[in-house]
């Protein structure tokens, strides 16, 4: 063959080489098993709800006849606090009742306390029946009228606070107060600030107008008595728990938003401060290497603060500026653990509450970096808290907290992402761990795992509450406008079938403590001079996203801090396997590290408890869980088959669906007289429509999901249900078709044998009752 011909014919050959190289290579070796397209494109294979294949949810008002085979109010006290305050165990890491025995949250937001009295009474009952004893007032004290004086409070909101925890006691349910939302808080103008004010996050922490302000409304809320219990709210037992605000941080984004002489009081501070530590400016100067940021007025002691992004950033530093910032992040700390700090001590010496106390529960800028200079500030109080949600990208105008024709979504389960599951937490050692804002959020399809994963794994890890967010309705929630008025539908509600539709046998589960809780396997040891020079973490948490408060660059962001936290020495999927422990002003030396191999196999996407009790397939998306009161599995079932359980089987043609059994008796499934079976699938609204659709969003990330065609409407369509159970239990002798009230309806036919019997699970309902 000619030279000229053999030149073109390997210029083919390279490109059909490199054709085959980008088209099947490229992909697996790129391929990360936690990666975001690998749960996108496993989800998009998946994803066809049908809803010629599904039910109508409409089910009668819940009367709560005693005749109910499932209400779980019997797991409640009779009524809140009867034995006195929650207090910490003796390693103050847990929650114990008044007279010392342990307790375990099944909790959630609920506003419900801005509707009547009747309304707040049903819900409560509506909410204990259904496992739930612990629910969040989440409110604002600061008053509201635009001719109000900062010294006032909000009357109308105590009224209802006053009513709220009457209504609840009544059931069993304890009240956790958030009383104080900086981002949500209307500047009035009556108030006399500066016209350069327009946001009041971070003001708190070092505004001392704004502090003695917060005082006065703490002592307008807490020491009046309630007239509808006849005790004042410091007294009260019911409450079990007091945060001192919500979501502000100065090391998140918001710090950014201080100005005018608000920043140059902050400038004041962090001079004094640096005066203090250094002793004089020039020492100042001599450790920052003569550092200089716009700003800096070193003869006025207003010293000048490194912009977030610089901090995200971080590069190309020298030793001096190194300094600085991790000055800049010690100093923002210890301002907030100052004014945490001085609040706990009013609490408790002025106004006298005996509640145990929640500093914060914010996120940070960069998660791996700085989340334990943030949870380090939390540590003068009782408890330590975190917000966190999971869901996809949900891209549209009103993305926010509205549905809408048009938006953009990714509907990705987490059961192929496990280090996004929000309760994988590193825990502060020696205090209590709670979620107090959670949910899988909608448009998010994929939510019938949810409560089934929150149940074994707070179980396994030994996180205290996760508050599901938000419950304002009575008893059910249908599809409804999001305001009342949009066309739309609502995005931050759980009163839905697959969200509180499956608290029963995960509150049970939960709650009666069926699972083993985990020994510690990773321990970490952290001196603070590594808290404030940033330095990567022994293990890093994700930092979830939330539409309402992370910049659109943060999507860009997560993605970073994601890739960070895979960096660190331990894997993060160890929080998977035990409980995950931190102890701050600590030596690094002490770290301790249980050896990991035996429980993560990465290669087939599995992860093991270490107690044996769970099992995650992320890589076929199934999570199996195996104890002997409680078992069940989660995820794409028809996908693999029929999983045999420690004492059944489970076969499901349904592509997706969640299936828990649980004995409500304390007993052995395979001796227990009386189990609960529950199965939970895909809902949506009646009418929706979606299509497949790829978009760029504003930070310049591209995604592949759904566009919304048609956001539906009342009721909820449930994906019907198909699939078999098999129970090695010999006792059990029928089985009864449940409401979604727990009400009989029906017998179900079983087939019996020497081992036990099985079960075709109804189409069209949640809960079977074997007995």
């Amino acid at each position: 063959m000619p030279r000229k011909n053999w030149f073109y014919l390997s210029i083919i050959i390279l490109f059909l080489a490199t054709l085959i190289f980008c088209i099947f290579v490229f992909p697996l070796l790129w391929r990360s098993p936690n990666s975001q397209s690998a749960v996108q494109n496993k989800a998009l294979l998946v994803n066809h709800f049908s809803e010629e294949d599904s039910w109508p949810f409409e089910p009668a008002p819940d009367k709560y006849d005693p005749k109910a085979l499932l209400d779980l109010r019997y797991l409640n006290e009779k009524v809140a606090g009867e034995s006195g305050f929650i207090q910490l165990s003796s390693d103050k890491e847990d929650f114990v009742l008044g007279n010392g025995q342990s307790i375990r949250f099944w909790a959630v937001n609920s506003q419900i306390w801005q509707k009547d009295r009747t309304k707040m009474k049903d819900q409560a009952r509506f909410l204990a029946k259904r496992g739930v004893n612990l629910v969040r007032w989440h409110g604002q004290i600061a008053p509201k009228s635009p001719t109000s004086q900062l010294t006032e409070i909000d009357s109308q909101a105590r009224e209802q606070l006053w009513q709220y925890v009457a209504a609840m006691k009544q059931e069993g349910i304890y009240v956790t107060l958030s009383p104080y939302f900086a981002n949500a808080l209307k500047i009035q103008p009556s108030w006399g600030f500066d016209s350069d004010r327009t946001s009041m996050n971070g003001l708190l922490f070092f505004d001392p107008e704004l502090q003695k302000a917060y005082k006065g409304w703490l002592k307008a809320l807490l020491e009046p008595v309630n007239p509808y219990t006849g005790i004042a709210l410091k007294d009260e037992t019911a409450i079990a728990l007091i945060q001192l605000q919500n979501e502000d941080s100065l090391l998140f984004w918001t710090v950014d938003q201080i100005k005018g002489k608000d920043l140059e009081l902050l400038r004041q501070k962090f001079g004094n401060w640096l005066s203090q530590k250094y002793g004089s400016f020039p020492q100042v100067q001599q450790a920052w290497q003569k550092t200089q940021l716009e700003g800096d007025d070193f003869q006025r002691g207003k010293i000048a603060f490194y912009p977030m992004w610089q901090i995200v950033e971080k590069k190309n530093l020298n030793q001096g500026q190194t300094q600085r910032m991790a000055d800049q992040i010690q100093f923002w700390t210890e301002t907030m653990s100052q004014f945490n700090e001085e609040i706990v001590h009013f609490l408790r010496e002025e106004i006298g509450t005996k509640q145990l106390i929640n500093a914060g529960n914010w996120k940070t800028v960069n998660t791996p970096q700085l989340n334990d200079a943030e949870r380090y500030s939390y540590m003068v109080a009782d408890v330590i808290g975190l917000n966190r949600y999971y869901g996809g990208i949900h891209q549209g105008e009103q993305a926010g907290w509205a549905i809408i024709n048009g938006d953009k979504f990714t509907d990705p389960s987490i059961l192929l992402n496990p280090v996004e599951l929000p309760i994988n937490i590193k825990q502060v050692t020696g205090h209590p761990t709670i979620v107090s804002e959670s949910s899988w959020v909608p448009p998010l399809g994929y939510q019938s795992e949810g409560t089934f994963l929150i149940s074994a794994f707070q179980s396994l890890n030994g996180v205290d509450a996760l508050y599901w967010f938000s419950d304002d309705v009575p008893q059910w929630q249908q599809p409804d406008s999001a305001n009342g008025y949009l066309p739309s539908l609502g995005k931050w509600i759980i009163g839905t079938p697959e969200i509180l539709g499956n608290f029963p046998a995960s509150a049970l589960i939960y709650r009666q403590g069926y699972l083993k809780q985990a020994p510690v396997v990773v321990q970490e040891h952290q001196p603070l001079k590594d808290l404030w020079n940033q330095v990567l973490p022994l293990i890093s948490e994700e930092s979830g996203f939330d539409p309402n408060r992370d910049r659109e660059a943060a999507l860009r962001d997560r993605l970073e801090n994601h890739k960070t936290s895979q960096l660190t020495t331990v894997n993060p999927l160890a929080f998977l396997v035990g409980k995950v422990n931190v102890t701050y002003d600590s030596d690094r030396s002490q770290n301790q590290v249980t050896d990991l191999t035996p429980y993560l196999d990465e290669k087939n996407r599995t992860v093991h408890s270490i107690t044996g009790e769970i099992s995650w397939n992320y890589g076929q998306g199934i999570c199996v869980l195996n104890s002997p009161k409680a078992q069940g599995v989660t995820g794409f079932l028809k996908s693999v088959g029929t999983i045999a359980l420690k004492d059944g089987s489970i076969t499901a043609d349904n592509d997706y669906a969640t299936v828990a059994i649980a004995s409500m008796d304390n007993q052995n499934i395979t001796q227990s007289q009386k189990i609960l079976v529950q199965v939970g699938t895909i809902a949506r609204s009646t009418g929706w429509k979606q299509k497949m659709a790829q978009w760029v969003d504003p930070s310049g990330q591209s995604h592949q999901g759904f566009e919304i065609l048609d956001y539906g409407h009342a009721p909820w369509a449930i994906a019907q249900n198909h699939l078999s159970v098999t129970i090695n239990n010999p006792r059990i002798t029928k089985a009864t078709v449940l409401d979604m009230n727990g009400m009989a309806t029906k017998k179900l036919a079983i087939q019996r044998n020497k081992t036990g019997i099985s079960f075709s699970f109804p189409q069209s309902s949640k809960y079977v009752i074997l007995e």
